[in-house]
């Protein structure tokens, strides 16, 4: 009885679980707003998908392996969502960060954050929220288009039409598994040290 009272406190989210969320969420935000800047060249629009999980990998993964406890992806997932909703994101990368936040943290509770494999995978679809940045290029698309080209002019918003045809949704999704999947290694690479420390096979 004790040692299941002792697992069940090991599993339930703290005070200094919810600091590291909050953290890590301010951190993640940072990064992956600075490379957004990229998105003023319209081909860059795409390519945010691949680049930001990509140089967020490293943080990523030692956030993960550093708190060990199931809720957290979700929380972040969740956060992330609404911080880009309200700067107008739109209601899909909210509903994004809900999904694949819960959804990533499924998968790294199975390997039981030890497993490696099961880590890079989870980060990897949690990472699909950020397609949901770029949704509106596609869900009220004509209304989107006409704002950005108020903004920033007839050509920037063409460019931004030409760019991106309703085919290359999928294409978003696998590139966007990619750049997560070899930002993990990234921080695998350079978080060896810890990791093996932590038991991460």
């Amino acid at each position: 009885m004790d040692e299941v009272r002792y697992m069940e406190k090991q599993n339930k989210l703290e005070a200094k679980d919810l600091i590291n969320i909050g953290i890590f969420t301010v951190v993640y935000f940072m990064i992956e707003f600075a490379v957004s800047m990229l998105g003023y060249i319209p081909i860059f629009n795409l390519l945010l998908v691949f680049l930001c999980p990509l140089v967020c990998g490293i943080p990523s993964i030692f956030y993960i392996v550093k708190v060990k406890k199931f809720g957290v992806i979700s929380i972040t997932g969740i956060l992330l969502g609404l911080l880009y909703m309200l700067m107008g994101g739109g209601i899909v990368v909210l509903a994004f960060g809900i999904i694949f936040g819960f959804l990533g943290d499924l998968i790294i509770k199975k390997g039981k954050y030890e497993q490696w494999k099961y880590i890079s995978i989870g980060y990897s679809v949690f990472s699909f929220w950020i397609v949901g940045c770029v949704a509106r290029l596609f869900i009220g698309r004509e209304a989107y288009l006409a704002k950005v080209a108020e903004g920033y002019g007839k050509v920037y918003a063409e460019s931004l039409r030409m760019y991106t045809p309703y085919w290359i949704i999928p294409v978003l999704f696998i590139i966007c598994f990619i750049g997560a999947y070899l930002g993990s290694l990234l921080g695998k690479s350079i978080l060896k040290k810890h990791l093996k420390k932590a038991g991460i096979v």
